[in-house]
């Protein structure tokens, strides 16, 4: 009898993995060829039959995303890791008039915070993001989002931090009518209002929120852009503004593997720019210079991008470094 619950099971878990991708971010491996379901089955028999102690459990949590950013997962219980253990939760997921969630302030966590997932994106077009508040310019990024500047009203103690989110990755949890929805996007802009936790554009905004568009309650976590699906342009590069001379220049990093924290030339960091936002200046003295110059980008997680460039190079506007091309 046992058995036959497993079988049944594990034909689901076949036919929901069949049609779906892969969750990019720590999401469990499932293999759906029949050659791995039937050493599964086959191992699984033998436990059964073994021990009465090793019992598969039935609660298994089926996680339903529309999006290829996040497709359908499916994992036992036992396989997910603690941390994650409020991702893959779908307890109490449905909820009615989901998307009448109360505006209010957004909540900060140990992973990231909790609070309103709204949208300023079209839920037709899944247009690619023009880059917003962090200057990327036009992009071919169709997973991304804005994040919240403040904690209450003007005390700028969001993740936002002056820019500093630009480029990291989010983990987003919302509830909806259908249950929890997931997506993971990258920060490309700041909130728009107040009660904003994280803003969906592009292609998650229809994934989540359907033509229900709206103010939804959601979790979301910061996590490394690394493997993850939809949230890349180009290469990890240096971008040099548009006004770069051998006077003044001011520089980014783009397409990077997390949010930057800082950017360093022969281990001296460079200071923010204040005259628009996610942008590093360069000293005069290193743009007259031809001398070849380390680059350091030191990211929120993982381990740091290194350059070797001329020092000249960077007075020269509107122009990408790619790290392929001139890494260490």
């Amino acid at each position: 009898m046992k058995l036959m619950r497993w079988l049944g099971i594990a034909s689901a878990v076949s036919a929901l993995v069949a049609g779906c991708g892969s969750d990019e971010v720590n999401a469990p491996n499932v293999e759906s060829s029949s050659s791995s379901i039937d050493e599964i089955l086959s191992s699984s028999a033998k436990e059964l039959s073994s021990s009465s102690s090793k019992v598969f459990s039935s609660s298994s949590a089926f996680l339903e995303s529309s999006s290829s950013n996040d497709a359908v997962i499916s994992s036992s219980s036992a396989a997910v890791s603690e941390s994650d253990l409020w991702y893959f939760d779908d307890t109490d997921g449905e909820c009615e008039k989901c998307d009448s969630f109360t505006a209010k302030d957004p909540v900060l966590t140990d992973r990231g915070g909790e609070g309103s997932i709204t949208t300023y994106g079209s839920i037709t077009e899944k247009e690619a993001s023009s880059g917003g508040a962090c200057n990327y310019g036009k992009t071919d990024v169709h997973y991304y989002a804005a994040i919240h500047v403040n904690v209450s009203s003007g005390d700028d103690k969001g993740p936002w931090n002056g820019g500093l989110a630009c480029g990291g990755c989010v983990r987003v949890k919302a509830k909806t009518p259908d249950g929890w929805k997931r997506v993971t996007v990258r920060i490309m802009d700041r909130c728009p209002d107040e009660s904003c936790g994280v803003d969906l554009g592009g292609a998650p905004a229809s994934d989540i929120m359907g033509f229900t568009v709206g103010r939804y309650y959601g979790e979301w976590e910061f996590v490394s852009c690394e493997g993850v699906e939809g949230v890349w342009d180009d290469s990890t590069s240096i971008w040099v503004k548009e006004g770069a001379s051998a006077y003044w220049s001011v520089i980014q990093i783009r397409n990077p593997k997390d949010a930057v924290k800082s950017i360093s030339i022969n281990g001296s960091e460079l200071p923010l720019f204040t005259g628009a936002e996610n942008f590093w200046e360069v000293p005069q003295a290193i743009l007259q210079s031809d001398f070849e110059v380390k680059i350091t980008a030191t990211y929120r997680s993982g381990t740091p991008d290194v350059w070797t460039i001329s020092g000249a190079a960077l007075a020269k506007e509107m122009t990408n470094y790619y790290l392929y091309e001139y890494r260490e």
